[in-house]
C-alpha cells in the first residue's frame, strides 16, 4: 500500500496510507490530488515563477462544504496547511511546500442583483469575471488593475484601483461573506452577524479563515469611461512628477491618474525609437461624462511634451484589462511598496535617478494615486489602516532569466535602503 506523507505544523512529516486519502476524498464534492496526478501542476503554481513549492496533497474544493471537511481535516491531524484563491500571490504565502493545499481556484462562481446592486461571488473568480458580469448590468465595485488578479486576495488586503478615489476600497465595499473558521466551521461576517469579523476581513489580510463567499456592494459605472495613456520621453521626468503631483492634489474623486517609469514596451502607438527608452507614462480613468474628463484632464495634457496621447472612451472592462500583457503569469516577481501622504521633492529625485539603473525591460516604479473616498473612512473603522496614504508607490522588479534574479532584487531594495 503506497504511503502518503504530508507536513505537519511541527516540521515533521505525517505518513497517510492511501486508502485513508481515498476515504477522504470520497467525502469531497471536489477531488484530492497528489503529486503526478492530473490536476496537481495546475493548483500548485501561481502567477510569481519565484514561488515554486510542492504540497505533499491539494484538495480543489468545489463549495464551502468541501473547505470545512479539508480545514477538518488538517486540524484533526496537525498539517501545515495553505489556502489558495484566485492563485495571483506575489508572497508565496498561497502554497506550501509538503502540507496540505486548499486550492479553491475551482469555486468561481459571480451572481449579480441588479435590482438590489450587490455581487455575490466565490473566492475562485478573477477580477476580469467579476468585472464581466457585473458590466452585463452596467455595474461595478472597486477592484484592481490587474484582471487576472483573485478577488479574494485583493479584497482581504483591502484592494483598490481605478474606482477608489471614488467609491472605496474593495473591502469598503464588501458587505458579507461566508467564513470558514479554523475549527471547521461556517459562519457569516456582516454588520448583523460577527460584525467583528467583518471588520476583520476588511482589509485584515488572510488570517481569520477561508471566506467561501463575499457579498459586495455595487455602483453604476460605465459601460463607458474615459481612459487611456499619456507617454512622456524620460529627459524631463523630474518636471513631469512634480507637475503631476499639483495635478493630483486639485484633482476630483472622479479622476485617477497613476504615473508608471519603465522602459517603452513595443506599443503601436509609440514611435519605434522610444521602444525600450525609459519613460514617464500617465494612465488615467476618469468616471465621470467624456467633456467633464476632458476638461478635468487639461492640467495634466499641459505638462510637457508627450510622444503619445491615446485617451478616450472605452468600455470599462477593457481598460481594467489594459495592464495584462505586462503583468502575464510565468515570470519572476519581487516587489517593495509603500504609501505617501505627499510626494517630495527628494522622493521624486530618488525614483527618477533609480529608473535610470532598471536592471530587465520588464521591471517599473507604479505611484497609483488614491484619496478621495479612500481617506474618508475612518481608520478604525476597518482593519485596513492606511486611511492617510494619498499615494502607494510599488516597486515591482520582473525577470525572465533566472539568472537576473540576484540583480533585480538588489535593486528592488536599494532603493528603499
Amino acid at each position: 500500500m503506497t504511503e502518503i506523507r504530508l507536513a505537519s505544523l511541527q516540521g515533521g512529516a505525517i505518513a497517510f496510507a492511501s486508502d485513508a486519502i481515498d476515504a477522504f476524498r470520497q467525502t469531497l464534492r471536489g477531488d484530492v490530488c497528489l503529486p503526478n496526478e492530473p490536476g496537481y501542476e495546475e493548483a500548485r503554481t501561481i502567477w510569481n515563477a519565484m514561488i515554486d513549492r510542492h504540497p505533499g496533497a491539494v484538495v480543489r474544493c468545489k463549495g464551502a462544504a468541501d473547505i470545512m471537511r479539508a480545514v477538518r481535516f488538517a486540524r484533526d491531524h496537525g498539517l501545515l496547511l495553505a489556502v489558495r484563491g484566485g492563485g495571483h500571490n506575489i508572497a508565496g504565502n498561497a502554497v506550501c511546500e509538503g502540507g496540505l493545499l486548499i486550492d479553491l481556484s475551482l469555486m468561481r462562481s459571480v451572481r449579480i442583483d441588479p435590482l438590489n446592486r450587490t455581487a455575490r461571488v466565490e473566492p475562485g473568480a478573477t477580477l476580469g469575471e467579476f468585472d464581466k458580469e457585473a458590466q452585463a448590468f452596467g455595474l461595478a465595485t472597486p477592484l484592481g488593475i490587474n484582471s487576472t488578479t483573485g478577488v479574494a486576495g485583493l479584497t482581504l488586503g483591502g484592494g483598490f484601483g481605478w474606482l477608489s478615489r471614488k467609491l472605496g476600497l474593495a473591502a469598503d465595499n464588501l458587505i458579507s461573506a461566508d467564513v470558514v473558521t479554523a475549527d471547521g466551521g461556517l459562519v457569516r461576517a456582516s454588520e448583523a452577524e460577527d460584525a467583528n469579523l467583518l471588520w476583520a476581513l476588511r482589509g485584515g489580510g488572510a488570517n481569520f479563515g477561508a471566506v467561501s463567499s463575499f457579498e459586495f456592494r455595487l455602483h453604476p459605472v460605465g459601460p463607458m469611461v474615459l481612459a487611456g495613456l499619456i507617454i512622456h520621453p524620460f529627459a524631463r521626468a523630474n518636471e513631469l512628477l512634480a507637475g503631476y503631483r499639483d495635478v493630483a492634489a486639485k484633482a476630483s474623486d472622479e479622476l485617477t491618474i497613476w504615473v508608471v517609469l519603465r522602459q517603452a514596451p513595443p506599443l503601436p502607438f509609440l514611435p519605434a525609437e522610444m521602444h525600450g527608452k525609459e519613460i514617464v507614462a500617465f494612465a488615467v480613468c476618469y468616471t465621470g461624462g467624456e467633456d467633464e474628463g476632458n476638461r478635468a484632464l487639461e492640467p495634466l495634457r499641459a505638462l510637457g511634451e508627450p510622444v503619445a496621447d491615446v485617451i478616450g472612451m472605452q468600455p470599462f472592462a477593457s481598460w481594467q484589462s489594459a495592464f495584462d500583457p505586462l503583468l502575464t503569469p510565468g515570470a519572476y516577481n519581487y516587489w517593495k511598496s509603500h504609501n505617501f501622504a505627499e510626494l517630495g521633492d527628494g522622493l521624486l529625485d530618488t525614483l527618477v535617478s533609480h529608473t535610470k539603473s532598471l536592471p530587465t525591460g520588464e521591471c517599473e516604479i507604479f505611484i497609483g494615486q488614491l484619496g478621495g473616498a479612500t481617506s474618508r473612512v475612518a481608520v478604525d473603522a476597518t482593519a485596513f489602516p492606511h486611511r492617510d496614504a494619498r499615494f502607494v508607490m510599488n516597486v515591482h522588479t520582473r525577470w525572465r532569466d533566472p539568472g537576473d534574479e540576484q540583480r533585480s532584487i538588489t535593486w528592488a531594495r536599494k532603493l528603499f535602503a
